[in-house]
């Protein structure tokens, strides 16, 4: 088997594509029907890419890798799969076929690496993404597209994807305004499980930070909205996103009138309301710290005009972080992580090497067990016919020796063949090893 994949990303492919490319409902499906196509397959799809990753016979034609829109035809497997894609989305392959990069053996393994380790992110280093590779493989699985060999390899990329982010830089510093609340948060409380999130204001900045911050494993979180339909929408994104992961998050809503009752509740406060006033000022928190017997608490205030009151920042147990102080981090992260990039890609690649080498150890080890299977069936076949000779009352020296020769011109007939093929193909040095290995091989059996 060798490995392929087709896809689109946010870098190849404009949003209304990857929109009709995406796949939910329907995984289960779809990997019953691509699964019947190829060995083994798994779909990964978020919001930023819709990527197939599968198994193809190792004799199956074959052509050079194709990307970034060069004019090479594809693979008859490879063919096969792209127009399954556009068939089962309803599209016309021809709208889709300039957006799709395929690649095949090695830049197929490197490619899946990258987006494993996070370094094909929109977001440099995100972590996110190797876990929605998991869950990924984890419904194909259950879905029957997940053989032993093609399970084997998705299990190299998990842990060569986890030595690229162990070993470099590469995610080690947040990014996002999401990331890097959720690391302040790490960095100020010992066990999330224990932990109270407080949303004030239910929009798209304060999403992002609730996702990010959620994914910790929060005892509770609270949301407060004007609007109760869009903090329901929160709400049960975030329900369905602990359901998802096994977690048993409280998720309690309440409009911003309470937004001073529940404060002293909140270990994590995140805000962002686009409110002209402060909505947290300085009497409100020390009430609330009073109550907490002031357990430390961490407030992010995304919000310009601030919703915070700097002021609050003096307190004692108060860590206050703007979204300009945040920005300054982020900046400094990000160049980092840009040079620990470089690193990690030299990484992968040596990663890559060494799971090609595996593969070829593990094809090697099937080969040799067939050939070996083959070998005892000829040997019983031999063995029985000369078991016959002496039950018919033929010497029995002269019909052992009769099965001996036989059986080693059989054992020796291959070998023999390959010396001939690489003393054709190959170089004398070659040759002498291949020819070392056999006649030691015997030696060794007459030690």
């Amino acid at each position: 088997m060798k490995l392929a994949v087709i896809g689109v990303n946010h870098k190849t492919a404009p949003v209304s594509l990857r929109e009709k490319l995406s796949f939910g409902s329907d995984m289960g499906q779809a990997i019953g029907e691509l699964s019947q196509l190829v060995k083994g397959c798994t779909i990964v799809s978020t919001c930023n890419r819709s990527e197939l990753y599968f198994g193809i016979e190792e004799d199956a034609d074959t052509t050079a890798d194709v990307a970034d829109g060069e004019d090479v035809p594809l693979s008859a497997g490879m063919q096969a799969v792209s127009q399954w894609l556009a068939k089962f989305k309803n599209i016309s392959y021809d709208e889709i076929a300039p957006y799709l990069y395929t690649y095949e053996n090695s830049r197929a393994l490197n490619h899946w690496l990258r987006v494993a380790a996070g370094l094909d992110s929109m977001i440099l280093g995100e972590p996110q993404i190797l876990g929605q590779i998991r869950q990924a493989v984890a419904i194909s699985r259950e879905h029957g597209g997940v053989d032993s060999e093609f399970g084997w390899l998705t299990q190299q990329v998990f842990a060569a994807a986890r030595t690229v982010r162990r070993d470099t830089k590469v995610g080690a510093q947040a990014v996002t305004l999401g990331f890097a609340t959720a690391k302040l948060a790490t960095q100020i409380f010992d066990d999330p499980s224990k932990l109270t999130l407080l949303v004030v204001a239910a929009g798209e900045m304060n999403r992002l930070v609730a996702h990010n911050v959620a994914a910790l494993g929060l005892h509770k979180i609270i949301i407060a909205n004007r609007s109760a339909e869009r903090a329901q929408n929160l709400a049960d994104e975030l329900t369905q996103m602990m359901r998802d992961s096994g977690r048993a998050t409280q998720i309690e809503m309440v409009g911003l009138d309470r937004l001073g009752e529940v404060l002293s509740q909140a270990d994590i406060v995140s805000s962002c309301s686009g409110s002209m006033q402060a909505l947290i000022d300085v009497a409100m928190v020390k009430s609330a710290l009073k109550q907490r017997r002031h357990q430390p608490m961490l407030l992010v205030d995304l919000a310009v005009p601030r919703d915070i009151e700097p002021a609050v920042g003096q307190l004692d147990d108060i860590y206050l972080y703007s979204v300009d102080d945040l920005q300054h981090v982020i900046a400094g992260n990000l160049a980092e992580r840009k040079q620990a990039a470089v690193e990690a890609e030299l990484l992968v690649g040596q990663l890559v090497a060494d799971i090609e080498s595996q593969m070829q150890v593990q094809i090697a080890r099937g080969r040799i067990k067939d050939y070996r299977q083959m070998a005892d069936t000829h040997k019983q076949r031999l063995l029985a016919k000369a078991m016959a000779r002496i039950d018919d009352g033929e010497d029995a020296k002269a019909v052992l020796t009769a099965f001996a020769h036989e059986l080693s011109q059989t054992l020796t007939h291959s070998p023999s063949r390959l010396m001939r093929h690489v003393a054709k193909t190959a170089d004398a040095q070659t040759l002498e090893m291949v020819s070392d290995a056999l006649i030691h091989s015997y030696r060794d059996k007459q030690v």
